[in-house]
């Protein structure tokens, strides 16, 4: 979905705060809640563990999923641009996979449709893992207690389709609930000062929620990016990334269109959009208001708007999760 008419976006935002007020959440709230737990199998995620912190799923054996993805810091890696094997650069900044289940599809230009799709991407990318299913299967099958273990919760064992779906299934146990700003919707009107609570009327009444909302407070649509100005001809230099959806559908109404960002934990993920341009939450703040609402703000507003995203930092197997530099 892009470029959505405001009828159209009223009319989601009302079903979103339908579905809010059957679940306990102030009714014309149009953000719920990330869930208390997941669903997922206890062993099949715990393989998945071991597999997003193994460095065989790479040519050399030198890089690994988390290597991009440090999860009790946000799940990011803080950097513009990813360094994959032989420090060669990726194309695009590394999203977070905290709360990665939740988005309706994955990667910045949403060419894959689940969690288990999205594994080929990385292994089989240059500039990231840049290696094969069958590289990565002969060096795992050659570990006879993983292969063991596999066989305990897949019968035929270390497979690609297998591989996937253990690093699926332990995606998609990294959500991060109990966020102060959840705790508010769940009832605790004293989670939020008077100046968050401000700044996040402000997010919706400047129309910022017409994209970030739900659940995973984005994460739901396609919307392109510089709606109300050429962000890409300010910024210079363009790339082939920069074609986003585009490079999936070569439609040309596709064109600069991406997956909306989550803002679940964004204040700990800087730096911010698909190519790493904006340092701060302040810098991506200016830049949404110049490119995506096209409307002046006050640099007050703007503050308390920050001042709101903080609130969306959740906690990861119970530990409130740290920024980098509150990690080091």
């Amino acid at each position: 979905m892009k470029n959505i008419g405001i009828g159209m976006l009223a009319a989601q935002i009302l079903c979103v705060a339908g579905v809010a007020q059957a679940q306990g959440t102030p009714l014309n709230e149009p953000i719920l809640p990330v869930p208390q737990a997941h669903k997922e199998d206890a062993k099949k995620a715990a393989l998945g563990k071991k597999l997003f912190n193994d460095t065989r799923l790479s040519h050399g054996n030198t890089v690994s999923c988390a290597s991009c993805h440090n999860l009790p810091v946000g799940g990011s890696d803080a950097i513009a641009l990813s360094k994959g094997v032989q420090g060669r650069v990726g194309k695009v900044n590394s999203p977070t996979v905290l709360n990665s289940g939740l988005n309706f599809r994955q990667f910045w230009d949403g060419r894959a449709a689940s969690l288990e799709e999205q594994v080929s991407g990385p292994i089989h990318d240059i500039n990231e893992m840049d290696t094969s299913w069958a590289e990565v299967l002969r060096k795992l099958g050659q570990d006879s207690a993983l292969t063991s273990e596999f066989k305990q919760s897949y019968p035929d064992g270390i497979t690609a389709n297998n591989v996937a779906n253990a690093l699926a299934s332990f995606q998609r146990t990294l959500i991060t609930p109990n966020a102060r700003f959840d705790k508010y919707l769940r009832g605790d009107k004293s989670a939020l000062t008077t100046d968050e609570l401000r700044g996040y009327q402000l997010f919706k009444s400047y129309g910022c929620v017409a994209c970030h909302q739900g659940v995973n407070v984005g994460g739901n649509m396609f919307q392109t990016f510089g709606v109300m100005g050429d962000y890409f001809g300010k910024r210079g230099n363009p790339t082939i990334a920069d074609l986003g959806r585009y490079n999936v559908t070569k439609k040309d109404s596709d064109k600069y269109s991406f997956k909306v960002p989550s803002l679940r934990n964004v204040a700990l993920t800087a730096p911010y959009f698909h190519d790493g341009s904006a340092k701060t939450l302040g810098d991506a703040v200016d830049v949404m208001f110049q490119f995506q609402l096209g409307r002046q703000a006050s640099a007050e507003d703007k503050k308390l708007i920050v001042q709101f995203l903080h609130t969306l930092s959740g906690e990861l197997d119970g530990k409130p999760l740290k920024s980098l530099q509150a990690a080091q």
